[in-house]
Parts: structure tokens; sequence; C-alpha cells
């Protein structure tokens, strides 16, 4: 049974990014690492912001820009001699509709500048990835702006409760219960119950 001791979370540094729909990775992670305890810290080396923990497994929050993910993630990996399928990426995903969380190993990579750059630099696409959806603008054309953009008011709220759901599942993902973990992450949410009567 492979526990994950990596755990990566995709997003862009700086302030202007800080609330556009590419950085979902990060925020999973700022979330796991405040409901565990877990301090971050920019460690030059590993091109990121990393802490260790939970269940003695490293964060990582590249800082290198999405395109170049994967220079830090081999910078850790490389170094802790994490192997790719004890690493797991979180981020955006623009197939699934926000509030909707897909969890899987391996597969391709979906036009995805940072998996490209972490397959790249692993030499595998096996590796684990929790992808939180965050919708389609509908044209291709207009991919970029739409991730570089804040969601809007209600996806916002939809994006939040689906990584709400994903610390639910944590426990299972920590202890490499993983068909546990893709059974209860893959479900699509219930719809909320309508408050008017009949």
């Amino acid at each position: 049974m492979t526990v994950p001791r990596l755990i990566v979370g995709l997003g862009n540094p700086g302030r202007d990014y800080e609330e556009t729909r590419h950085n979902a990775g990060f925020w999973f992670c700022a979330r796991l690492a405040q409901a565990r305890g877990v301090p971050l810290a920019l460690e030059s080396r590993f091109h990121g912001i990393v802490g260790r923990g939970p269940g003695a497994a490293w964060m990582l929050l590249p800082q290198t820009f999405m395109n170049r993910s994967g220079q830090a993630v081999g910078a850790l990996a490389r170094f802790h001699r994490i192997a790719a399928d004890e690493i797991l990426v979180v981020h955006d995903e623009l197939d699934i509709p926000p509030g909707q969380l897909r969890l899987k190993f391996g597969g391709g990579m979906g036009g995805h500048n940072g998996l490209k750059d972490i397959t790249a630099h692993l030499g595998t696409q096996d590796y684990w990835r929790l992808r939180i959806g965050i919708g389609h603008p509908g044209d291709r054309n207009e991919v970029v702006n739409y991730v570089l953009k804040p969601p809007r008011r209600e996806e916002q709220a939809d994006i939040d409760a689906a990584i709400e759901r994903a610390l639910d599942v944590w426990p299972l993902i920590e202890k490499g219960e993983w068909n546990a973990a893709i059974q209860r992450a893959n479900t699509k949410p219930a719809p909320p119950q309508s408050q008017e009567k009949p």
C-alpha cells in the first residue's frame, strides 16, 4: 500500500494570482496545512514553499510559476528519494464543473502546463492527481484568460465546498486507502435541498 510522501499544490506565486482559478491547488494545500497545523516556509533549494506533515509527508507549493512546476517537484523528490507513485499533485481542472473533484492515478495531462512540466521532470505520468473542478469558459481561446481570473462568487462557493470535501477525504488518502478515497472524492455532491414547502 503506497502512502503519499509528497503533496504538491499547483498555482502561480504572487499577490496578482492569489485569487485566480489556476491557484486551486494552492488553496487546498493552504487549507490542509492550516487544518493540520503544518508551518509552511520558503525553501529556495526546492524552489517553493515547503512544510512537513501531515503523516510525515512533505507539502510543496512551487514558486516557479505554473509552467515550471516540475523544477520544484523534481528537486524535492530527488533530494528526499520520493518515487513518482508517492506523489499527489493537486490542481485546477477545466473539464470538471466547479464543486466536483476527481482523484486518479496517472493518465494524460489535459493541456495543463503544470502537469506537463512535472511529467517532464519526473520522466513519468504515473503519479496521483487530485483534480479540483473550475469549469470551462466554453471557448478554448478564452482558457488562458479564464484560469488567470478569479471565479464568480457562486463558483468560488462551489470550489470551496469541493475543497472541504477533499479535506474530509484526506484521512483515507493519508493512509493510502486509495480505492475508498477515489469512491468518496469522485462521487458528485448531492444538490442542496430546497427549503420551500410544496
